[in-house]
């Protein structure tokens, strides 16, 4: 089978052969878990795709929310973005380094949930670049800000009321992206969690079976990754929302769903870090 939606996700000779087209702009989006020791925006000032500029999530957020990451309002996305010369009409091109490449997926639905369509993922992301012997660069790009108009879409959000209205209603199916062991309540969680295991009546699908991380975190082709979900017993007739730690990797499996057309996959972006540190909130079966 072949992707759907092949478009949102490019391969570096395309974006080398695109780089200098006027519509085009580039996204570093680097990420690491807080007990890693590498400095995403550190690495970025060492090197980065000529033109790109660095995406930072835990700056691109809401500073008042108590959980990591958490989606900004509408208006300050809107002003972050421009800042960085990015807006209305552009084709955004997202990527990330090899292990922190997960949260250029994370990015790629933030612009989504802001109303900007245009927007792919660089497979490979930097490390496939390099390897590819294309140009890199130290230098900060000279930025023009941009016009950027942000429009809301809810549906491709969920929050803590509409998952425990889940557990009796039954209405969307939930895949937990961590991996199993955390999933099962073995494994400890990278954040402080009251609470180990999962949501009641969710599909444990960990991201890194859709992607291939001897391959630089290449995605796997159509037929892999939908053999992914089969095996996670998803039913693509039926809802999905995607889970994760902090809504980072639900976003791999969010992109994935939308390669293979499904296109309205919600993030529950509170995910573990909010559920498992909720007193009333019940763990799995």
């Amino acid at each position: 089978m072949e992707f759907v939606n092949p478009d949102a996700l490019v391969s570096p000779e395309w974006l080398h052969e695109h780089l200098n087209a006027p519509d085009v702009r580039v996204v570093d989006a680097t990420y690491y878990l807080p007990h890693n020791d590498q400095d995403a925006r550190e690495e970025y000032g060492f090197r980065h795709i000529p033109g790109a500029v660095f995406f930072d999530i835990d700056e691109i957020c809401d500073s008042d929310s108590d959980l990591p990451h958490m989606l900004p309002s509408p208006e300050k996305f809107s002003s972050k973005v421009r800042k960085l010369g990015l807006g209305d009409g552009n084709r955004i091109v997202i990527y990330g380094n090899a292990g922190g490449a997960m949260a250029a997926c994370r990015v790629w639905w933030m612009f989504r949930v802001f109303g900007h369509s245009d927007v792919c993922v660089l497979d490979g992301g930097l490390a496939k670049w390099g390897k590819a012997k294309f140009p890199l660069e130290k230098d900060d790009p000279t930025v023009q800000e941009r016009h950027f108009t942000a429009r809301m879409n809810n549906t491709l959000v969920k929050n803590m009321s509409q998952m425990t209205r889940n557990l009796d209603t039954k209405k969307f199916q939930v895949i937990d992206a961590r991996s199993t062991g955390r999933f099962e309540g073995i494994d400890h969680e990278p954040r402080p969690s009251e609470k180990f295991g999962h949501i009641p009546g969710s599909l444990n699908l960990p991201f890194v079976n859709l992607m291939n991380p001897k391959e630089d975190y290449k995605f796997r082709s159509a037929d892999e990754i939908k053999a992914a979900f089969d095996e996670a017993d998803v039913d693509f007739t039926k809802p999905i929302t995607v889970s994760c730690g902090s809504g980072v990797t639900a976003s791999v499996t969010a992109f994935c769903l939308y390669l293979l057309g499904k296109e309205e996959v919600p993030v529950y972006d509170g995910s573990w870090a909010e559920w498992g540190n909720d007193a009333n909130t019940p763990i799995g079966p």
